[in-house]
């Protein structure tokens, strides 16, 4: 979800240079990063909605991106809602603190997209990806990464390799095919590392599906 250029060390270096402070600082980062990559985490069950009518998956989400949109409005008019309204500033990185996060948004849209375009099959390869792939790829290289080479636009390779394995690893156990596995992951993984900010979250479940769509009919 989103760029990690506002690495974890950019963070902690504007913190004084006290041992526990710094701790302190990673601590935090990493609790706001787990729980935006929960968010990731929790859309791979919209395909199990999608058992009981896509529809009524689609409907789920988007009344989640509503639901979502609705309290990070109130939360940048300076309106406090009980508990919710601390979920989503966690949620918020230091870029999103003053401004919409748009992250979980196109998280939902992603995925819901997903289920319009393709057959469940293919759609659930792609909304894996982007749970555990793209989820993984930023909490590594966000809290580990450290080798950031020019044409992954910023990402790390650590990242990267996270993106790769956690979507070969869900997609095999979903289809007992490595074949539609490895290709998922190379796909992913291209389509993780593009400078799409936010709207990777639409891109790469997408992308992925259309690769997996071809495999999965053979």
């Amino acid at each position: 979800m989103g760029m990690e250029k506002a690495s974890l060390g950019k963070t902690i270096a504007l913190l004084p240079a006290g041992g526990a402070g710094r701790q302190d600082a990673v601590s935090a980062v990493s609790k706001s990063e787990a729980l935006r990559k929960s968010l990731h985490f929790l859309v791979a069950l919209s395909p199990a909605l999608a058992f009981a009518g896509v529809p009524f998956a689609v409907m789920s989400l988007l009344a989640g991106v509503v639901f979502y949109t609705l309290m990070e409005l109130l939360r940048l008019s300076g309106i406090k809602v009980p508990v919710v309204s601390t979920l989503t500033m966690m949620v918020s990185r230091e870029r999103g603190a003053r401004r919409f996060e748009l992250g979980p948004v196109t998280l939902g849209l992603g995925a819901a997209l997903a289920l319009l375009l393709f057959p469940l099959p293919a759609a659930t390869v792609g909304i894996l990806a982007a749970a555990f792939g793209d989820g993984f790829a930023g909490l590594v290289g966000r809290l580990l990464g450290r080798v950031r080479p020019a044409f992954l636009f910023g990402k790390s390779v650590e990242g990267s390799l996270a993106c790769l394995a956690a979507t070969a690893i869900a997609v095999y156990l979903f289809t007992r095919s490595p074949a539609v596995a490895l290709t998922a992951a190379v796909v992913a993984t291209i389509a993780e590392a593009l400078p799409l900010e936010d709207y990777d979250n639409i891109a790469l479940p997408l992308v992925v599906a259309l690769a997996a769509q071809g495999l999965l009919a053979a």
